[in-house]
C-alpha cells in the first residue's frame, strides 16, 4: 500500500477516516484487554462491545472534549467525523450519539493515517483510563 501523505490524509472524507479509525479502536480494545489478564472468548467479545459501543464512544468524546483534551486540529478533525453523511444509523442508538461515536472515530483514524503513533497512543491510554474509572458512566 503506498504511504499517503499528510496532506492526503487531511482531504480524507470524515466517514473514511471513522472507518479506519473503528479497526484501529477495536484493535487497542482487545489488545488493552488481553494484556489486563482477560483471556475467556467469551468474556473478552463482551468486554470489547462495551468499549466500543456508539453509546460509550460518544460520551468519551464529550468527556474529553470537556477537558480540552483536543487540538484545534484534531477538533477540526472532529467536526468533520460528526458532520459526514452517516448513510443509516444503527437501530440501536439516536443519530446524536451515533454521529458523536463516528467524529471519535475519524480522529482514531486521522491520528492512525497520519501516523502520529504518539497521540493516538495517549488519547487510547486516556480512553481506557476513562473507562475503567467509570467517569463516562457519569455523564448520562
Amino acid at each position: 500500500m503506498p504511504d499517503l501523505k499528510p496532506n492526503d490524509v487531511k482531504q480524507l472524507s470524515g466517514m473514511t477516516l471513522a472507518y479506519m479509525g473503528d479497526a484501529v479502536m477495536e484493535q487497542y480494545v482487545r489488545e488493552h484487554l488481553i494484556m489486563s489478564g482477560q483471556v475467556k472468548p467469551n468474556m473478552l467479545h463482551r468486554l470489547a462491545t462495551s468499549h466500543v459501543s456508539a453509546k460509550s464512544q460518544a460520551k468519551l468524546l464529550m468527556l474529553l472534549m470537556e477537558q480540552n483534551f483536543f487540538t484545534e486540529e484534531e477538533q477540526a478533525v472532529i467536526r468533520r467525523g460528526r458532520n459526514a453523511n452517516q448513510g443509516s444509523v444503527p437501530k440501536n442508538t439516536d443519530i446524536h450519539t451515533y454521529r458523536h461515536a463516528t467524529a471519535l472515530e475519524a480522529i482514531i483514524g486521522f491520528l492512525y493515517l497520519s501516523k502520529n503513533e504518539k497521540r493516538l497512543d495517549e488519547l487510547m491510554q486516556r480512553i481506557f483510563g476513562q473507562q475503567e474509572s467509570g467517569k463516562e458512566d457519569k455523564q448520562s
